[in-house]
């Protein structure tokens, strides 16, 4: 394998706190209580859609769905960069596949406008994720997000690797899709956003893997 590619949101990058910073804001504006942030971290790898059905209950079916993500959104761009974190074993196993000589990118369905400033403030060494990354590829980058396999492909021409040459990790059942759907090996990082009511084991993904460093062992 050439390329390790990488979901970001659970992860890569422990965002649940500002994620649900964001949510527990919107909460209060509407009367509504607080979240704990247990409730919220098995949920953050869903983006604004799993956040307003956990704190509000609302589908995209709802009349007032686009409402009420727009104000969450705005809500998130307030708070978004205040404390994005490497999860336990991550940035020890970046600069691994550095000192090997291995590409890594990262491909979320994180819209782009969050994304590239969010990697921004993740330091790492003398410089930070955006910069270390060979690719980013955002969710609004495509006309399909995952699960489709569109941004993977994408992020394959890119890092200039055939999608056989490379390992997609995720911790949610659309990363396993669309990186089957691109033709790659899937693996679940069973340390990220993962609910106790998840089965990962039935997403059909090539490996389950407890800790970051257990990538190195496919390579």
């Amino acid at each position: 394998m050439t390329v390790v590619l990488f979901d970001l949101d659970g992860t890569l990058v422990d965002t649940a706190h500002d994620l649900g910073l964001a949510l527990n804001m919107q909460l209060a504006r509407h009367g509504q209580p607080a979240l704990p942030h247990d409730d919220i971290w098995p949920i953050a790898s869903h983006g604004s859609r799993g956040l307003l059905a956990l704190g509000f209950g609302i589908t995209p079916q709802d009349a007032n769905f686009e409402a009420m993500k727009h104000e969450y959104l705005d809500l998130y761009q307030s708070v978004f960069t205040n404390n994005p974190q490497f999860l336990p074993g991550i940035a020890d196993l970046l600069d691994a596949l550095d000192a090997k000589g291995i590409k890594w990118g990262i491909v979320t369905n994180k819209p782009r406008r969050f994304s590239v400033d969010l990697t921004k403030a993740v330091i790492m060494g003398n410089t930070n994720l955006y910069e270390r990354a060979a690719c980013l590829l955002c969710g609004d980058d495509a006309a399909q997000p995952k699960p489709a396999p569109d941004t993977l492909l994408m992020a394959c021409v890119a890092a200039n690797a055939l999608p056989s040459e490379c390992i997609y990790v995720g911790d949610a059942e659309r990363d396993v899709q669309a990186g089957k759907a691109a033709g790659m090996k899937t693996v679940v990082a069973l340390f990220g956003y993962i609910a106790e009511t998840d089965k990962p084991a039935e997403w059909g993904a090539d490996a389950l893997i407890d800790a970051p460093s257990e990538v190195l062992s496919f390579l």
